[in-house]
This record gives C-alpha cells, sequence and structure tokens, in this order.
C-alpha cells in the first residue's frame, strides 16, 4: 500500500464521518419529512462504527501513529477524546429526535452538520500542527453558527447564529494572528517544532508572549471564558435545546483537549506571565460565572453561566500542570459532559412545539407532574454542585487535590467559595421543582421516550462515577498520559 493508502486508513474515522455527513446532506432534499429519522439513524450508524474502529485501536495503547507528514497523530490520548465525542454526539442524536418532532424542525440537514462539527473535533484532537489545529477549529465552529439558527421560525435562535457568528470570526482571525506569529518565529507549524524554537528563545521574547496571549484569546472566545463569554448566555438561550447540550459540551471538550496537547508540550504554562494570564481568566470565570447565574430567571442562562464557571474550575487543574493535572481535567470533563448533557436533556424532553421549556415557571412542582424527570434534573443540577455521591463532586475534588499538589491556594480558595455561591441558584431551581403549586388545569407535556431512556442512562453514570470512580480513573492514566 502507498504511504498516501497509509495514511487515509489512519483518519479512516474521520473519513466515514465526513461522508456520512455529505450522504446525509445528499439524502436530505429527496428524503419525506415523515422518514428524516432515517437519517438520524444513519448518522448514528456512523458513529457505532468510528467507535468499534477506535475502540478496537485503543486497545493497542502504545501504537502511535501518525499521518500526512506528521500532521495527524493518532495516539491513545486522542482515541480516549475521540471515543467520548462519538458517545456525546450520539446522546445527542438520541435526544434530538423527539425535539425536532415537537417542533416540527424536518431538517436533515441537523444531522449533517452535527456530523461535520465532529469531524472537526476530531481533527482538533489528533492534530499535531496549528493550521491543521485551526482547519479542525473552523469546521467545527461553522457547523456550530448553522445549527444555533435552525429554528428558523424564531428571531431568538437566528440573533443566536449571528451573534454567534461575528464574534466567533472575530476570535479565529485572532488565533490566525497567533499562528502567524509563532509560524514567523519558529519557521514552523509543527507543535513539535514550535516547542523547540519557544525553548530555545524563551517565553522572555515579547513576540513569543505576544503570540501565545493571541493563542489563549483565540481558545478562550471558544472555551467561553471570561471575558470572552459575551455571546454565550444569548447563544444558548436562542439556539435550540438540543443544539445548545451539544456545543455546551463536545466543543469545550476538544477545545481543552488540544489546549493540553499544546500548552503541556511547549511548557507555556509554566512561563510566570502565561501562568498569571490563565489565573486571572479562572478566577474572572469563577466569579463572574457564579455571579451572574444568580442573576437569571432563565433555566437556559443560568447553565450558560454556570458553564462559564466550570471552565474557570478546570483552568485552575490546567495551571496546576502535570500529570494528576491532566487526569483532573479528563475526569471533569467526562462528568461535564455527563451532567450537561443531561441537564439540557430534561430541557429538551420538557420543550414542547411554540418555545423550549425554559422558564423557571415552566419547572414550578415538576416534581408532582413528572416525579422522574424532576428527580434526574435534580441530580444533574447536584452533580453540577459538586455534591458527593454524584460524579460532579470526585471531578470538582480531583481538581482542588491537583491544585493543592501545586500549591495554588488561592485559585483553590475562589474555587471553594465560588462553589457555595453556584449552590444558591442550583438549589433555587431543585426548590422551584419541588416547590406545591396551586391546582391548574391540567398542563399537556411532551412524552419523548428516547429522550427519557437517555437521561436514565446518564443518571445511572452518574452515580456509578460518583461512587466508584476507580475503574475511569485507571483507564484515564492509562491513555491520558501528559
Amino acid at each position: 500500500m502507498t504511504s498516501y493508502g497509509t495514511d487515509l486508513l489512519v483518519i479512516l474515522p474521520e473519513l466515514i464521518i465526513v461522508a456520512a455527513a455529505c450522504l446525509v446532506l445528499v439524502l436530505d432534499p429527496i428524503t419525506p419529512p415523515s422518514r428524516k429519522e432515517l437519517l438520524a439513524w444513519l448518522s448514528l450508524g456512523s458513529l457505532a462504527l468510528c467507535i468499534g474502529l477506535t475502540g478496537g485501536q485503543i486497545t493497542v495503547l502504545n501504537v502511535r501513529l501518525s499521518a500526512f507528514s506528521d500532521l495527524v497523530v493518532v495516539d491513545a490520548y486522542a482515541r480516549f477524546w475521540q471515543l467520548l465525542l462519538y458517545g456525546v454526539t450520539g446522546l445527542t442524536i438520541l435526544m434530538s429526535l423527539p425535539y425536532l418532532k415537537l417542533e416540527r424542525l424536518h431538517l436533515g440537514e441537523y444531522y449533517g452538520f452535527i456530523l461535520l462539527a465532529l469531524s472537526g473535533m476530531m481533527v482538533m484532537v489528533s492534530a499535531a500542527d496549528l493550521l491543521t489545529i485551526y482547519l479542525g477549529t473552523e469546521l467545527m465552529s461553522l457547523s456550530l453558527y448553522v445549527m444555533a439558527g435552525l429554528k428558523r421560525s424564531s428571531p431568538r435562535s437566528l440573533e443566536a447564529s449571528a451573534k454567534y457568528f461575528v464574534l466567533g470570526a472575530f476570535s479565529s482571525g485572532l488565533l490566525l494572528y497567533g499562528i502567524s506569529l509563532l509560524y514567523g518565529l519558529s519557521g514552523s507549524t509543527r507543535l513539535g517544532a514550535i516547542a523547540g524554537a519557544i525553548g530555545t528563545k524563551g517565553f522572555e521574547d515579547p513576540m513569543v508572549l505576544i503570540a501565545t496571549i493571541l493563542l489563549a484569546v483565540g481558545f478562550g472566545f471558544k472555551l467561553a471564558v471570561v471575558p470572552f463569554h459575551m455571546w454565550t448566555p444569548d447563544v444558548y438561550e436562542g439556539a435550540p435545546a438540543p443544539v445548545t447540550a451539544f456545543l455546551a459540551t463536545v466543543s469545550k471538550g476538544a477545545i481543552f483537549a488540544l489546549l493540553l496537547r499544546y500548552y503541556y508540550s511547549s511548557g507555556a504554562q509554566q512561563f510566570r506571565p502565561v501562568f498569571l494570564l490563565f489565573a486571572i481568566i479562572a478566577i474572572a470565570s469563577m466569579l463572574i460565572g457564579n455571579l451572574l447565574a444568580l442573576l437569571q430567571n432563565n433555566i437556559k442562562r443560568i447553565l450558560a453561566y454556570s458553564s462559564i464557571a466550570h471552565m474557570g474550575y478546570l483552568l485552575v487543574a490546567f495551571e496546576a500542570g502535570g500529570s494528576a493535572a491532566s487526569e483532573a481535567i479528563a475526569f471533569y470533563l467526562v462528568a461535564y459532559f455527563i451532567t450537561t448533557i443531561g441537564a439540557f436533556g430534561v430541557v429538551t424532553v420538557l420543550s414542547a412545539g411554540e418555545r423550549d421549556a425554559d422558564t423557571l415557571e415552566d419547572y414550578a412542582g415538576l416534581f408532582w407532574r413528572r416525579p422522574m424527570l424532576a428527580s434526574i434534573f435534580t441530580l444533574m443540577l447536584l452533580s453540577l454542585a459538586g455534591i458527593p455521591v454524584t460524579a460532579g463532586f470526585f471531578a470538582k475534588f480531583s481538581v482542588v487535590a491537583a491544585g493543592a499538589s501545586a500549591g495554588i491556594w488561592g485559585l483553590i480558595l475562589i474555587l471553594v467559595i465560588t462553589s457555595v455561591i453556584g449552590l444558591f441558584y442550583y438549589l433555587r431551581v431543585v426548590v422551584t421543582m419541588f416547590a406545591r403549586v396551586r391546582e391548574e388545569a391540567p398542563r399537556a407535556e411532551p412524552h419523548a421516550m428516547s429522550g427519557s431512556y437517555v437521561l436514565v442512562a446518564l443518571t445511572i453514570l452518574l452515580v456509578w462515577l460518583g461512587v466508584y470512580p476507580v475503574f475511569f480513573l485507571n483507564v484515564i492514566r492509562t491513555v491520558v498520559p501528559m
């Protein structure tokens, strides 16, 4: 087999996802509205095939494959993140089926754009070159811009898409400018060559520092950390609920995966000005995210500001550095995926034709109407708050332990204080669900069986990881040796 054929085999999962996305987009115009679900099952089939291929490869942990002259590196680290991305994408599609039917959004391109966004994320987590990272980031971002505005009858959805596009384009420009500076300094866009050049010049070089800051700003917009968070609440509120779930989870996981690979390999986070930059961002995100969430009456906006705070928590572990921090970040993101998908999944299941169920009033007395759904949402919120017996508790504990091992006590203190603040707005939603409300006319609520099954599975996983996290931690220690 030629070298070119070998390269294509290395990126076979990416090719399968892109081919499935193109097939969905081609079949969409000729598929009747009543049969659009077939496109969803086609998408799920492609994900199942990729899970089989990638899962088979991950058992051979010491094998490191590269393609296209080391532009892409497929190792255990990349395979681990790709498997997570497949799983969350599949859950999003399953939750979307009843939602799209109730909203009468017979749009097959929804599944095509989900797969295209996923392919961009897959490239990001396996990229060994800044231009490859940029291409993957843009493929992901452009797909998400379109998905945010798929609810064309809603002005809020169209506004969300436009806002996301404008600010996202601005952040992409900054990211590309940072890449161009690093290329000028090192003569290469390969991560290894850049790390070597930075090691020679040192971060004291003003151009190296400026380039590093520009990359941090570009990635900061994608992560929605303060002060690059302006788009987050409006986009989360305006986008359809399943899209918001997808946007809030996998896109941020992919960004953090490549941040670990780039910054840890270059040693950037150990340089004091870079450390201070991320420390300021982490502190601002934890404080502003939690404080602004206290003022919200919209569930989506509460979860939006909550996600900003959680990115701040993750940056505490990122600042710690070392293997303990890498493991803490990986476990935290898994717990965050489960809880956030579950929380937005409840919103998705409760949403009916006209609008999403995103106001606090929609959840008043929910326990007395849908006790199972209210109990699941309660567990998800408690996990986000870091309450014991949930995955969120051990995730936050691992972040604190990583920070303590590095001696960053100031960041840990702010994490603890802001976590207590966060508990108030999570409990506010819980109290609303369990409160008795005066008798009204029976409220018609949608019943989405596939979404409910997904929520039950997520709840079981949430409690399992909270009670017995050792198995998954051992997996992480094996495949995330950063």
